[in-house]
């Protein structure tokens, strides 16, 4: 059963700005010496995660698969690959993280399978098979081309023809990767069932992976054209503005039924990613109401440098969207580069101090605790597709997949001396590995723990409103936000400026008009700012919090 199963008294809406860690199990700890993370090792450190303060853990994929794309490209949605261990492995790893107040979460691929997944083995034999519609055919042109001219993200066209069938199937992401045909009663069915299997198995919810990807238009209409200027040169997928092959009226009615289904199972959550190219709209309206996803998140701040400006723009533009709209923000994951190397080495906890600020659920994917940078690989060592592919314009997500650093060691405590970690350990991790930083009071390992704390003891930081404050209210480079609940008031604010920036000063009466005084918090690792009278004064990487009387 799920956590708040076990815990009636729990709050159901627990998910509501709480702060998910994210694990991906390829990287996280070896425990049976093949040089791959498995569940037993995951179970295994768990209780690090739970030091950390937070909610709940998100497992990247685990499920049986050839690993084309590490695990994206399922082939049994209801087992777990024997590289990642078994069932019972996984019912342990529950047990384990309920036992420490931690929920599990759970990545699903709803929207393609491996093609060496029994149901595209069947749907492939022939045209009048059972499953024969379960994904999407196409009969080429007359001139034997693709029916359309749709992209895949890891390059080249999003058809590949089969000769027995005599049709091309749409693949979104690699040619081993078809796209189920949603269109299709029977599939939608399937999922569900896939997903009751792993809720009565107790799990607390899911990270749905593209789940705006999961209906494409069945006239299969022609993308038009990228706007030159959004256009990545290294990326073909990129030329094309994804119209017709993603976000089609159908999928919100299909997670209407998926929230249906959680809601059997009080507790239960899910939080979606959004890809494509129109993204903040689009996580708006799959999480607006009650009826569809309880959360989502976009690559608008994970492809962020912690400039004041842009993060101020991006929650411009998704407050003007609605209310009752629920995002997830994180500033890394699996698939981008590390916040500590896209804000900068010295600017990790400022980073997670501005994310900790804002309004809605939070992410952080494993390492982001210790300030691990992006690692640097040659291309002998990728093993992404997305960057063997695209490489050296696109240098792929092997960079922020290598394995989690737990000693000095020469594999950093993630497997045992002697043994071949599937992607090498990054040297510069080792210094930041978790033991070093168990035994510094003032390590970034332990500052964090102390700021997540300090975020969910606050409830007007978990649950509050927000009010962005307008950057011409405030110095270059100074980002803020106002966050109320009733009575209770908090500013927050941070001076994002580089190299070079110099103090800033801030008129707080001019941002909050009316108020009586202020108080700042004890902000973990940060320096007390300099008030006098009504105006604070903050250096280029410095935050605070304000308490407003």
């Amino acid at each position: 059963m799920t956590l708040s199963q076990q815990r009636p008294h729990d709050r159901h809406d627990w998910w509501r700005g709480a702060t998910l860690y994210q694990i991906y199990p390829r990287s996280f700890l070896d425990a049976n010496g093949d040089g791959i993370g498995d569940l037993k090792g995951i179970t295994e450190k768990l209780d690090h995660v739970a030091s950390l303060g937070v909610d709940a853990i998100w497992l990247s994929p685990f499920f049986t698969s050839p690993m084309d794309d590490f695990g994206y490209d399922v082939a049994d949605y209801c087992d777990v690959d024997p590289m990642f261990g078994t069932l019972d492995d996984f019912r342990a790893l529950i047990e384990r993280a309920h036992a420490l107040g931690l929920r599990v979460i759970i990545d699903q691929v709803l929207s393609h399978s491996s093609d060496q997944h029994e149901w595209f083995q069947e749907s492939r034999r022939d045209r009048t098979n059972p499953k024969a519609d379960w994904y999407v055919w196409a009969d080429p042109r007359p001139d034997g081309t693709p029916p359309n001219n749709w992209m895949a993200a890891f390059s080249g066209r999003a058809w590949t023809f089969d000769a027995r069938r005599r049709q091309y199937y749409l693949h979104n992401f690699l040619p081993s990767q078809p796209d189920l045909n949603f269109h299709h009663p029977e599939v939608r069915e399937a999922h569900l069932d896939n997903l009751r299997f792993w809720l009565e198995l107790g799990v607390d919810g899911f990270r749905f992976d593209v789940v705006n990807y999961f209906f494409h238009d069945p006239a299969l209409t022609d993308n038009p054209p990228m706007p030159r200027e959004r256009v990545q040169p290294g990326n073909p997928q990129s030329y094309q503005f994804q119209r017709h092959n993603i976000e089609q009226p159908e999928n919100l009615a299909y997670l209407e039924r998926i929230r249906a289904l959680l809601d059997e199972y009080p507790g239960a959550t899910s939080v979606g990613e959004i890809a494509g190219n129109d993204q903040l709209p689009t996580m708006a309206a799959y999480t607006a109401g009650d009826s569809r996803l309880h959360m989502a998140y976009t690559f608008d701040l994970l492809d962020s440098t912690g400039d004041a400006g842009a993060l101020h723009e991006v929650l411009a533009r998704f407050r003007e969207l609605g209310d009752d709209t629920w995002p997830c923000w994180a500033l890394s994951n699996h698939d981008v580069v590390r916040s500590a190397t896209s804000w900068g080495e010295a600017r990790a906890l400022l980073a997670l101090t501005v994310l900790c600020s804002l309004r809605g659920s939070l992410c952080l994917y494993q390492g982001e605790e210790l300030g691990l940078p992006e690692a640097e690989l040659a291309y002998e060592d990728l093993q992404d597709p997305f960057g063997i592919n695209l490489w050296p314009e696109v240098k792929g997500r092997d960079g922020c997949r290598t394995p989690m650093a737990w000693d000095d060691s020469v594999n950093g405590g993630f497997c045992a001396e002697g043994v071949a970690p599937w992607l090498p350990v990054y040297a510069r991790h080792r210094p930041l590995a978790v033991a070093h930083q168990e035994a510094a009071p003032d390590s970034l390992l332990n500052r964090v723990r102390r700021l997540l704390r300090l975020r969910g003891d606050s409830e007007v930081l978990r649950r509050g409103e927000q009010t962005l404050i307008d950057p011409a209210d405030l110095p270059g480079d100074v980002f803020a936000v106002l966050r109320h609940d009733g009575d209770q008031r908090l500013l927050c604010l941070a001076h994002l400026g580089r190299q070079g920036a110099t103090m800033a000063r801030v008129r707080l009466d001019a941002l909050v008009p009316g108020a009586s005084g202020w108080s700042s918090l004890a902000l973990p690792g940060m320096a007390a700012p300099q008030l006098e009278g009504r105006e604070l004064d903050l250096a280029p990487g410095q935050a605070t919090w304000l308490t407003i009387a």
